[in-house]
């Protein structure tokens, strides 16, 4: 049961977007580091998102925010159309969560807020932090309205972090990185909240899906078939949060719906190579983990495929679209660098200093 709520505590709003699980995962790390420097996270989200913290802080207040209701489309061209067709029940979620969010400033005394995503998410009368690595959004012909109205929701934040380095070496590339000034921007660099250790090796890959349906379907159904040519042992992670977990073995392949945090984290250092989404949470875990792998970006998300192409231009690691991808394709793993050692640790102490301004 959650712990009940405790008026003389450090109350902070931890609110990722429900999109995939990307944008949940790397809220775990803030969520921990809250509780280790005396604030109480109080944590809100929807679908899966939520349902995904719950289990990973069962003791902590959950609060259901509205859906944005965002869908993939079965065709990658289809994908912007589909958002754009969707915007005004996503206009009405963020309408709604700033009213919600309003409320609970008071509800639970909060001395501030982290809104990974959530543009309605914040509030004028206390700190409120956005986390983001798109500050520039890519749409196609379409970027630069889709860029300026993103950055026009930020400007309502304190503080914009940015899971990134603000240097030559980045991993966002011109998603994260602006040629003016106007945001109150931080790069806090390497958000993960997976830990790098030295295991002996149990799987030749892991197989890590994520994303929004019915993408997340497609690619299931399309590697199911390819891994029957893989010779090695195989963790096959399907990314779906369930009531329970469910493990079985089919012959070399190691098939699991979901993994926490710890068994995530034990499972990558367990596995030699990773096939996965080209999400930037992901890369942010491939880099804390110094791991070569392999990314299929998810059709028609601009964004994913211009952090793949990015990457393999760069020499750290290859991609395919998902049609053309073969099981065949995973030799070319070894004619790439990998992601380069990063030894930077965030100062989360002086992060939340925000919060103690009052």
């Amino acid at each position: 049961m959650p712990e009940p709520f405790a008026q003389n505590k450090k109350n902070i709003l931890v609110a990722p977007l429900n999109w995939g699980l990307g944008h949940a995962t790397r809220c775990i790390p803030i969520i921990r580091e809250l509780q280790q420097n005396g604030f109480t996270p109080i944590i809100a989200s929807d679908g899966n998102a939520l349902a995904l913290l719950k289990k990973e802080f069962p003791n902590l207040v959950h609060l259901e925010l509205p859906s944005y209701q965002i869908e993939y489309a079965k065709k990658a061209e289809n994908f912007k159309w589909k958002l754009i067709k969707n915007s005004p029940k996503t206009i009405h979620a963020i309408l709604e969560e700033k009213k919600m969010t309003k409320k609970w400033v008071k509800e639970f005394d909060l001395c501030g807020i982290i809104s990974d995503n959530r543009l309605g998410v914040y509030s004028k009368k206390i700190p409120s932090v956005f986390i983001t690595h798109q500050l520039t959004v890519l749409s196609g012909k379409t970027t630069w309205i889709s860029s300026k109205m993103h950055q026009f929701f930020i400007k309502n934040f304190t503080e914009c972090w940015v899971p990134d380095f603000d240097k030559n070496v980045n991993f966002s590339g011109k998603l994260g990185h602006l040629k003016d000034g106007s945001l109150n921007l931080k790069y806090i660099g390497i958000l993960s909240r997976l830990e790098k250790k030295e295991l002996p090796k149990k799987y030749d890959l892991m197989v890590l899906l994520s994303g929004p349906e019915p993408q997340r379907t497609i690619l299931e159904e399309k590697l199911i078939d390819e891994i029957e040519n893989y010779s090695g042992n195989i963790l096959f992670i399907k990314g779906k949060v369930e009531e329970t977990q469910k493990m079985e073995q089919k012959n070399h392949v190691t098939f699991c719906n979901f993994m926490t945090s710890t068994e995530l984290e034990t499972a990558f250092n367990e596995s030699e190579t990773v096939l996965c989404r080209s999400g930037y949470t992901t890369i942010m875990d491939l880099v804390k983990l110094e791991k070569k792998g392999f990314f299929i970006p998810t059709p028609g998300q601009f964004e994913q495929e211009y952090l793949a192409k990015r990457l393999k231009k760069k020499g750290i690691i290859p991609f395919a679209n998902q049609d053309d991808f073969r099981i065949e394709k995973l030799q070319e793993i070894q004619l790439y660098s990998g992601f380069p050692k990063i030894s930077e640790e965030i100062h989360w102490k002086q992060l939340f200093i925000l919060f103690d301004s009052e």
